[in-house]
């Protein structure tokens, strides 16, 4: 349902449907932003359910968090297409929704997260939900920097590394060598004092310097410096739960856009003798966010250069700028490679392999290949070019071993195709919820045939047939041979409504 139709308490009731309590005695926590549509994007599709190697953003970013925490307790705030980000991220223990009905800033949002968890005393992580190359693997990282460095905040930065008139980034102050007066700033050297945003950076004169302070000197920073600075604020943060929830009231709009920033915190926590650090992302596509198309697509590049170094030593990938193999399955080649070494895959180009795809030793795909649903390809098969293979809920394909499937054929629903097999070219067989098909084995299709829910026992040729719910017997000749099945159609119904558009008959009427 439309958002823009439901009254505010209509949305939070919806929500609340979807939302297992906290569990406060968890020692982490995650807040995951997805409150924004993202005017940038241009899309009606609000941001956070654009994909990234197959799944919405903000899907990605909730599991990365999960798995690299070890931990279940997550908020995740939503405002623009509340409902449809709240189902893509599915009902989950431990995990809730608030909901964040007007946008006033990073700050803002995780205020009306933290309502959620009121009293409780862990760690609490930050994480934008855009974020759709976010590992486990980087989370994980740093939490352990943010346990190792024993501080009451930090701030997971990156360095760009890009033409700085791109850099839209807020800029991570840290401390000069020296303060206004020319002295030397001794220990604080390097300590972070604050995160100015860009827009607050352009905002300023071009011969007006930005003065701060710290630790009870006052440091100078000119416009261009804070311009040229490359370390910059991912979004990521990690706190005291307890210092958080505290600091977060003393927050103000005094800034370029009017909003509560985030970012504030950390001039407030030093101004409090709190101790800010900053960790720095081993690689910074696992930060990177997006507010364009073509940011997005650079995202889904890196994505599929991540998959390919994991497999191109274990399977073959014909074209590695051009395939899709979703996670789930590139971690089942992973483990398959552990047991039955060497598999011996081969992927085409343009090859798409959804979620639910079982893969076995000795299978060959061919080119622009789509597989969808739940699929079992057993060992040995070959796929040639321009298959498509697909499912609905509740349905399977099962591919027996050896079997060949030519170019153009269509294997849809519920079916079972025995072992040694051979479907030519643009055969279509499907099988329905209550009529599922059953082809036997070392059986051969061909014709442009076209069965439906029909059980066709072994060794039968079917050649130029429409088939629909029939049992196909396999009947031996006196010669030996099985007998073939050809050109067998169905009653025809309807012949009365049809007639020759020449017929004299049909000159005069008025359609």
């Amino acid at each position: 349902m439309d958002d823009t139709v439901l009254s505010k308490a209509d949305l939070v009731t919806q929500l609340t449907t979807l939302n297992s309590p906290i569990d406060l005695n968890s020692s982490d926590a995650t807040i995951v932003l997805a409150a924004g549509h993202g005017k940038r994007i241009k899309s009606e599709t609000s941001k956070m359910l654009h994909e990234v190697w197959g799944k919405p953003t903000v899907v990605r970013v909730a599991q990365a968090a999960k798995q690299g925490l070890n931990s279940d307790n997550q908020i995740v705030v939503v405002g623009i297409k509340a409902i449809d980000v709240a189902k893509a991220v599915g009902k989950q223990t431990h995990l809730s929704f608030a909901f964040q009905g007007e946008q006033k800033g990073t700050g803002h949002a995780v205020k009306i997260a933290l309502e959620e968890i009121s009293g409780y005393s862990g760690n609490i992580y930050i994480f934008p939900g855009d974020m759709g190359l976010l590992s486990a693997q980087a989370v994980e990282k740093f939490k352990q920097d943010f346990i190792n460095d024993s501080c009451d905040m930090m701030v997971l930065t990156g360095v760009f590394d890009g033409d700085l008139k791109d850099n839209s980034y807020g800029r991570i102050l840290r401390v000069p060598e020296s303060d206004v007066s020319g002295n030397s700033a001794g220990e604080d050297i390097g300590k972070v004092i604050e995160i100015k945003e860009h827009k607050d950076i352009l905002s300023l004169g071009q011969q007006e310097s930005y003065r701060v302070a710290f630790n009870g000197r006052n440091y100078s920073f000119s416009k261009d410096t804070l311009i040229e600075l490359r370390e910059f604020n991912t979004g990521v943060f990690v706190f005291n739960g307890v210092k958080l929830m505290h600091y977060i009231n003393n927050l103000d709009t005094d800034n370029a856009q009017g909003e509560l920033y985030l970012t504030d915190l950390i001039r407030i926590f030093n101004e409090n003798q709190l101790t800010v650090k900053a960790a720095a992302a081993k690689d910074n596509s696992t930060v990177l966010g997006f507010n364009v198309k073509s940011v997005l697509k650079e995202m889904n590049n890196y994505a599929r250069g991540n998959v390919y170094e994991r497999l191109k030593d274990i399977i073959t990938i014909h074209d590695q700028e051009d395939f899709y193999i979703a996670d789930e399955v590139v971690d089942q080649i992973v483990e398959l490679d552990k047991t039955k070494a060497p598999l011996d895959i081969t992927i085409g180009k343009g090859v798409y392999i959804d979620k639910n795809i079982k893969l076995n030793k000795g299978v060959s795909i061919g080119h622009d290949v789509h597989l969808t649903g739940d699929v079992t390809i057993e060992e040995g098969v070959e796929i040639k070019d321009n298959v498509y293979m697909s499912t609905y809920s509740g349905q399977a394909i099962n591919v027996g071993e050896n079997t060949k499937i030519y170019d153009g054929v269509k294997l849809r629903g519920n079916l079972t195709l025995g072992q040694n097999c051979q479907i030519e070219s643009f055969v279509s067989i499907t099988g329905g919820d209550e009529d599922p098909a059953k082809i036997g084995n070392n059986v051969t299709v061909k014709g442009r045939s076209y069965i439906f829910g029909c059980v066709v026992e072994d060794d039968i040729w079917i050649e130029h047939c429409i088939l629909i719910c029939q049992n196909v017997e396999r009947i031996v000749k006196r010669d030996g041979s099985v007998q073939k099945v050809r050109f067998i159609l169905p009653m025809p119904e309807g012949l009365d409504s049809i007639s020759d558009l020449h017929d004299p008959k049909n000159s005069k009427q008025d359609f």
